[in-house]
């Protein structure tokens, strides 16, 4: 159902204060947007707080970036873009400074250890992208890779970004992502986290595809349980000597690493 710009300005409202309230977000940090239809984005203005917004200090612009009203948008609005473009399904963006899960961010972490079933269901992995310089092409750069795989990122010694069809499935996704690693770190204090068997793991890739919580593409890059059997994998730089990429599926992959551990 799309949103008319009244009510998303509303929603936005709502959102910032949310997440200022929370402490996901202090001062001007943070940004949120909607994507209002295939040429206009509605988000948060430059240099405010997200707890002190109103509906007309919002800004408007096109999908490149371009000012469709006088207040300037968030200087980080090109990380909005790039998953709007990368993926045509999002149409909600919200990027905060949540301190758990900057916490893994700042500690070059992942959260990507498969420790409770709700977060597989409906998060998946949440990878660390490598750092980027706010505001600029390096930070968009270093997100490629994982957009259109993963619903939230972690950016290097920065802060966390999720995304979702609404609005309200961003802002869950962010608060996900948070609880989640706040637990994670709660467990490390005492004495460290069970990972979920790996048949478990499978189960609930299965339920959540079937359920329509996350697709086949939001199977994990990076941990290696998401993915079946048949399934190939590229490893990077594995290329033969005319340049073709080499691919292997999980149990030749299984294998191949089996053999080089037995000679070493």
């Amino acid at each position: 159902m799309q949103m008319n710009e009244s009510e998303a300005r509303g929603l936005i409202v709502e959102i910032g204060r949310l997440m200022y309230e929370r402490s996901y977000v202090v001062s001007s940090d943070g940004n949120v947007s909607i994507r209002l239809d295939e040429n206009r984005i509605l988000a948060t203005p430059t240099m405010t707080s997200k707890g002190r917004m109103t509906v007309d200090s919002l800004a408007l612009t096109d999908l490149d970036g371009k000012p469709l009203s006088d207040t300037k948008a968030s200087s980080e609005l090109a990380m909005h873009i790039l998953i709007y473009k990368m993926r045509p399904d999002i149409k909600a963006v919200c990027h905060a400074h949540p301190p758990h899960g900057t916490a893994f961010a700042v500690a070059g972490l992942a959260i990507d250890k498969p420790i409770l079933s709700e977060v597989i269901l409906t998060l998946g992995c949440v990878p660390l992208t490598e750092y980027g310089t706010p505001s600029t092409d390096e930070l968009t750069e270093a997100m490629k890779p994982f957009v259109p795989h993963h619903n939230a990122l972690l950016m290097a010694n920065h802060g966390a970004v999720a995304y979702g069809r609404d609005l309200w499935e961003a802002f869950d996704r962010l608060e996900t992502l948070e609880h989640t690693a706040r637990i994670a770190i709660l467990s490390r204090a005492l004495g460290g986290a069970n990972d979920l068997p790996p048949e478990a793991i499978e189960k609930l890739i299965h339920i959540r595809e079937r359920a329509g919580y996350l697709s086949e593409s939001a199977r994990c890059q990076s941990c290696g349980y998401l993915h079946e059997t048949g399934i190939t994998c590229e490893l990077e730089g594995t290329r033969t000597p005319n340049g073709t990429k080499i691919s292997f599926t999980r149990e030749e992959l299984i294998e191949l690493l089996n053999q080089v551990a037995s000679r070493s």
